[in-house]
């Protein structure tokens, strides 16, 4: 059975490479697991999930997680990390701070902190 911090790691990496599949990373998920990008509602349930990344994903052609420090207490998992959003013809790197609840092998909850403007920039929006 993987870990807390081995299944957040593996799940991260999962985003990365030439054609992410968001059947694949959503099955990192419990079924009413809670997805937040805190500036945005939260999503709710492994399908909703699986709904919203193949979404982001159509806009770009990865995400790279570069995780600069991550601590274990239990089973929740903290990362500060920079995602860099690959596409549109540029990389965008965006600072972001990952709380993970995990039980029973599964992410039941993911919070992600982290500057929307980045995330506007990226899709080509004004700030």
């Amino acid at each position: 059975m993987t870990g807390p911090d081995e299944l957040v790691r593996s799940m991260c990496q999962s985003w990365s490479g030439p054609d992410p599949d968001p059947d694949r990373i959503s099955s990192y998920f419990a079924e009413d697991a809670v997805y937040h990008n805190i500036p945005m509602e939260p999503i709710v349930g492994r399908a909703a999930i699986r709904d919203f990344i193949a979404g982001f994903l159509s806009s770009f052609d990865a995400i790279d997680f570069d995780i600069h420090h991550q601590v274990v207490s239990g089973n929740v998992v903290m990362n500060e990390r920079t995602d860099t959003l690959r596409g549109n013809g540029r990389d965008t790197p965006l600072p972001v701070m990952g709380v993970f609840e995990v039980r029973d092998g599964a992410i039941t909850a993911w919070r992600d902190y982290f500057d929307m403007a980045a995330v506007d920039r990226a899709f080509g929006s004004p700030d």
